[in-house]
């Protein structure tokens, strides 16, 4: 297991401006959020690849800065729509393509959205977003996140064992806590779909908090996550507001390390 983290650990600070700051940190593997339409600008994709490259650094995962409108974009009663989005979304993957990234994340349908699709629907609709992606050499993640379909370990499993040629997941700590469930029985969920990690933790109080700050027995997830044969990526992600120092995160990592 390698460990990353996510440019979103400084939102809203510009997202190159937080690949300068972790990369003067020693850290070489992000996940990098897309906040906004111009980012997805060949010259500026351009100008961040080289950036990296520069420094060494590489782009393991993208999460789009639409995950709240794909309830409308992607999972509505609406055809045409939904056809628009598809193509809207090749532009995630044509950018993750450039930057060298493996993933896309997805949130996928939102419960509070007004939508009559069936899970059959959605598994139809997310194997046709996944088959644009591998185009690009690409693979599109389904993250388990509080009050959408994916919250639900049922619906996960359900999904994986539908579509087993097409469901890929990414398990986010956090998220799991906030759904009712422990991130162990989200990792069981997505079993041997498992493909990438967002880590952090969960207070009693209901915060999230950095890895090892929280609930969670940090030693034993990873130990559970060896165990069920996952060799990929632990991204660190918390907000901004989880942390008072920068040099946190560096602990961060050095634990991670340390338990790995």
């Amino acid at each position: 297991m390698n460990i990353g983290i996510s440019t979103g650990c400084m939102y809203p600070e510009l997202t190159e401006k937080c690949i300068d700051t972790f990369v003067s940190m020693g850290f070489d593997r992000f996940e990098v959020f897309f906040n906004t339409f111009s980012e997805l600008d060949g010259d500026y994709i351009d100008r961040l690849k080289c950036h990296l490259d520069r420094n060494g650094a590489v782009v393991r995962s993208l999460h789009p800065f639409v995950s709240s409108f794909e309830s409308f974009l992607l999972f509505s009663n609406y055809e045409r729509r939904y056809h628009d989005g598809l193509n809207f979304y090749e532009m995630f993957f044509r950018s993750a393509k450039r930057l060298g990234a493996q993933f896309v994340i997805l949130h996928g349908l939102n419960t509070n959205y007004r939508s009559t699709l069936d899970n059959n629907e959605y598994f139809r609709r997310f194997s046709a977003l996944q088959d644009r992606a591998s185009q690009y050499g690409v693979t599109l993640l389904q993250e388990n996140v509080a009050c959408f379909k994916s919250s639900s370990c049922e619906f996960i499993r359900e999904m994986r064992m539908s579509i087993p040629e097409h469901a890929a997941f990414v398990c986010d700590i956090k998220q799991a806590y906030r759904s009712g469930n422990t991130p162990f029985e989200v990792i069981d969920a997505m079993g041997s779909r498992l493909r990438h990690v967002h880590i952090s933790d969960y207070s009693h109080e209901g915060r999230c908090t950095l890895p090892g700050k929280g609930r969670t027995d940090i030693r034993e997830l990873i130990s559970y996550l060896k165990d069920t044969g996952y060799d990929g990526d632990l991204i660190i992600e918390v907000y901004s507001s989880d942390y008072d120092k920068l040099c946190e995160l560096c602990k961060t990592r050095s634990l991670l390390q340390t338990l790995i």
